[in-house]
C-alpha cells in the first residue's frame, strides 16, 4: 500500500507551557491523516455511517515521541496499511517537519470496524477491502 501523506501546520492552540506540541496532539494529528486517507480511498465516514451503519474506532494505540514539534511547524503526517483482517486494520503512522526528514512521532494504531448501532464487530465493507488489496488510492501525496 501506498503511504499517504497529510500536512499539518501547529498552531498555539496545540502547544503545551513549554511551548512544544502537547504529546497527545500528534493523537489528533494522526486521526486527521487516517481520516483523509479514508478519504482519499472513497470513503467518508459519516457516509459509512449512515449508509451502511459503520464506524471505525481505535483499538490500540502504541506510539513514540522522539522530537518536539514547536509552534508554527509545517509538518507532514503518514499512513500507510501494516495489515488488515475482516474487521480490523493496523496501520503506521509517522510525523516528521515537511521541511526535515527527521522523524519526530511514529506510531502502530488499530482500528477496527464497528456496527454503529451495536458497537460490535462487523466486516469492513467489501469495497474497502478491494482497495486494501490492490493498494491503491486516488493520490497518495498531498
Amino acid at each position: 500500500m501506498k503511504e499517504f501523506n497529510w500536512p499539518v501546520r501547529v498552531y498555539y492552540e496545540d502547544t503545551d507551557a513549554g511551548g512544544v506540541v502537547y504529546y497527545a496532539n500528534y493523537l489528533k494529528f494522526m486521526e486527521r491523516a487516517r481520516s483523509e486517507w479514508l478519504r482519499d480511498l472513497g470513503f467518508e465516514q459519516d457516509q459509512l455511517m449512515k449508509q451502511q451503519s459503520l464506524l471505525f474506532a481505535v483499538r490500540s494505540v502504541q506510539v513514540d515521541y522522539l522530537r518536539p514539534a514547536r509552534l508554527n511547524d509545517a509538518l507532514t503526517v503518514t499512513v500507510s496499511v501494516a495489515d488488515y483482517g475482516r474487521v480490523s486494520i493496523r496501520l503506521n503512522q509517522t510525523i516528521h517537519k515537511a521541511a526535515d526528514p527527521q522523524l519526530l512521532c511514529s506510531g502502530q494504531i488499530k482500528i477496527v470496524s464497528l456496527g454503529a448501532g451495536t458497537f460490535k464487530p462487523t466486516a469492513i465493507p467489501t469495497e474497502l477491502m478491494q482497495k486494501l488489496q490492490d493498494g491503491s488510492s486516488r493520490d497518495s501525496k498531498h
